[in-house]
């Protein structure tokens, strides 16, 4: 939450009789002005914090939030000799959220700065409402949602994933994305991060399958001072993510004795640095992603059965690119224009059929290197077929880019084509044209052509008008 506000106690900031009737007046004008203001609705609370430092003689005012691993207080005010604390109403769920201020005790609060205070803790709730809001646009509507999410696509699997997040979202619990390599795991897990209450805090990332195993327990969960020579203590990635969210990525690739060491802290949510002697509370959402199915290594003993339960309460699933090739145009159009600092490019249609052709093993990760690939090697403005990788080509470049070497024309294309599919269809001419969609007649015109020893050449205008008359 916002940082604590500190201000000094004088004679000189102690306000008159008179002047402590407005105040209240004076704080909503003050605040209000400053949201009416902002470009972002980011931090209005520290706008808060920092009008009542300069209007009451307090020695620190900070709004707490009340986590989880804190004592539950009760939402009734406090008021001590140095100390006052008023509940703030807030909307999310669970949620709990305290305006605090402390006095010097030679001077504690009166009633004007308690009355203040209080009216000051309802402002705060408006004004994190408000916050809350401004930093997460993508909930207001579908068009917004749509246009602000990192998640590329506009097909149907894209936008159930997308409300899937938003709901899971919205909720503490643990998650697990599943996907193949290059799907977007880390992209699904930052927007879980984004749009939860935990914004505000670090997102922390670790790969599971670079972590050497001998320093897993120091990555993860930090090393004491002095714990062996010359190693210094630090903080593991654990505590990093503290009030925030803890991305483990590949998780698994950990050895079977590393699934026992995460699964305590994950279950008590809990860390002992290695050397210590005690054990540190820790306020971390956990989400993890594999590109295996974690139930399958379960079955073949790879795999703790305690550990996958644990996290697999909430599971997502990312879609492979190949599952969803109406977006590959979307992306690849987006990966073009993050690169307008080199120019404007586009590309050319028979391109784009090439990238809807392809399967794309390594998803979207996969066509993202190829479009940098394309743009560093393209010898113009547009990305034309010849620009794209031989691998990605593929049966595209055997066959259409053949073809076209050829010099078929038109007809002779589609003579081979139908008599290849009526093969298919055991000479069944009805059963062909449903599949070629066309009619009995054109079907006939194009299996009785026979190309004439000139049919490299192009087409005559004469043979193109009666190919367009026939199809």
């Amino acid at each position: 939450m916002a940082a604590t506000v500190k201000a000094t106690a004088t004679s000189d900031t102690q306000p008159r009789r008179a002047d402590r009737r407005s105040g209240v007046h004076a704080l909503v004008r003050q605040v209000g002005g400053d949201l009416l203001a902002a470009s972002e609705r980011r931090n209005l609370s520290a706008f808060l914090t920092e009008r009542l430092s300069k209007m009451v003689p307090v020695r620190s005012i900070r709004l707490n939030e009340i986590t989880s691993t804190m004592p539950t207080r009760s939402r009734q005010p406090v008021r001590t000799r140095d100390y006052v604390a008023f509940a703030v109403p807030v909307k999310e769920p669970g949620r709990q959220l305290m305006l605090e201020a402390s006095f010097d005790a030679r001077g504690g609060p009166d009633d004007w700065t308690c009355q203040l205070l209080e009216a000051a803790a309802s402002l705060a709730g408006i004004l994190l409402e408000a916050e809350r809001l401004g930093t997460t646009p993508a909930r207001l509507t579908s068009a917004e949602r749509d246009g602000a999410a990192p998640l590329i696509g506009s097909s149907e699997i894209m936008g159930h994933l997308r409300e899937r997040v938003e709901r899971v979202a919205s909720t503490d619990f643990t998650v697990l994305i599943e996907g193949e390599s290059g799907v977007g795991k880390e992209l699904v897990a930052r927007q879980i991060h984004e749009l939860g209450r935990r914004r505000q805090g670090p997102f922390v990332a670790i790969n599971c399958a670079a972590l050497v195993e001998t320093l897993i327990e120091a990555e993860l969960f930090g090393i004491e001072d002095g714990t062996a020579t010359g190693v210094r203590g630090r903080r593991g990635k654990f505590e990093h993510a503290d009030g925030g969210t803890l991305f483990l990525d590949e998780i698994s690739d950990l050895s079977m004795a590393a699934q026992a060491k995460l699964l305590r802290a994950i279950q008590d949510l809990t860390v002992e640095r290695v050397g210590g002697t005690s054990v540190r509370q820790i306020n971390t959402r956990i989400v993890a992603a594999t590109n295996r199915g974690l139930a399958g290594l379960v079955d073949g003993g790879l795999f703790r059965a305690d550990l996958f339960y644990r996290l697999s309460g909430v599971e997502i699933r990312v879609p492979p690119l190949r599952s969803r090739k109406s977006d590959i145009l979307e992306l690849a159009h987006y990966f073009l224009a993050r690169h307008e600092g080199r120019g404007r490019l586009s590309m050319t249609s028979a391109a784009a059929d090439a990238l809807i052709a392809y399967d794309w093993p390594g998803n979207v990760r996969e066509l993202e290197r190829m479009i940098e690939g394309a743009i560093a090697t393209a010898e113009s403005r547009q990305i034309r077929v010849d620009d794209l990788p031989v691998s990605l080509r593929g049966d595209y470049g055997k066959v259409l880019v053949a073809a076209f070497q050829l010099g078929d024309t038109m007809r002779a294309w589609g003579s081979r084509y139908a008599r290849l599919v009526l093969e298919k269809n055991a000479g069944n001419k009805r059963q062909a044209c449903k599949v070629l969609d066309i009619s009995y007649h054109t079907l006939n015109a194009y299996v009785n052509f026979r190309p004439s020893p000139l049919a490299s050449q192009p087409a005559v205008a004469g043979e193109r008008s009666e190919a367009v008359s026939q199809g």
